[in-house]
């Protein structure tokens, strides 16, 4: 069954309350490096998929994409991007990431914001985004780091008074499901590794052209509470493209 943990009410409720949620892609503390590998979206034709509240479709309209569509399985996450949304030029259509459809070469540019790592299977995904794009196109994603998937807890080692002492890493090859707690709300994770990600992007055909993790930004790093940020990365970014 795919998972919709954003149609239920407390779970929506609490994300909505997130920096990223309440201040867009600006609350998002991985935006400055997704935005150089997105790159030129002037007269393309985009797909976002797992949409949310619509802030990356708004965007590439905002840098004059000829049109934009928005997927997101969750019914309140494609009501929210409609209320948030007001340009003829962008639609949404509620499917599962793992459903979609499209036709060849029907899309410039692939763009999809922290979904992959709630999805089994990546090399379908894989497939079905190559076939949608045209020759040369692009595909850029980004999903929680290895990392940062790689143990159930996903949380800090502490000392007894309460430090951070380290990130731990455990069972980083065993892949697969990951049963996690996130917005205290039991949540199913896919743990894969960096050499997966990479080796299903070039086994389905794309050329592997940017390959980045997160770290925040100058600005962000006058928060204080941004300093652990830079000891482990949170977020893996993959640019890829079509082979023309």
């Amino acid at each position: 069954m795919k998972q919709n943990k954003y149609d239920d009410p407390n779970f929506f409720s609490a994300y909505e309350q997130m920096a990223r949620s309440v201040k867009g892609l600006e609350g998002a503390g991985e935006w400055h490096i997704m935005k150089e590998l997105i790159g030129d979206l002037k007269d393309k034709e985009v797909l976002d998929l797992g949409c949310g509240f619509g802030w990356h479709c708004r965007y590439a309209r905002e840098q004059q994409a000829r049109s934009v569509l928005g997927v997101d399985i969750s019914e309140r996450m494609i009501e929210r991007a409609r209320e948030m949304t007001n340009d003829p030029s962008i639609a949404y259509i509620r499917a599962s990431i793992e459903d979609i459809d499209f036709s060849n070469a029907q899309f410039d540019v692939v763009i999809s914001s922290l979904a992959f790592h709630y999805i089994q299977s990546f090399q379908t995904i894989c497939a079905k985004v190559y076939d949608c794009l045209i020759p040369g196109g692009r595909f850029v994603f980004s999903v929680e780091h290895p990392i940062f998937t790689s143990r159930n807890e996903q949380d800090w080692y502490y000392d007894d008074q309460g430090n951070r002492l380290h990130w731990p890493v455990d069972n980083y090859q065993v892949e697969g499901v990951r049963e996690t707690n996130f917005l205290n709300e039991n949540v199913t994770k896919y743990h894969r590794t960096i050499s997966t990600y990479i080796n299903d992007l070039i086994l389905s055909g794309f050329i592997i052209k940017a390959v980045k993790e997160s770290v925040p930004s100058d600005d962000m790093l006058k928060d204080p509470e941004m300093k652990d940020e830079t000891r482990r990365p949170m977020f893996l970014m993959i640019a890829a493209e079509k082979n023309s």
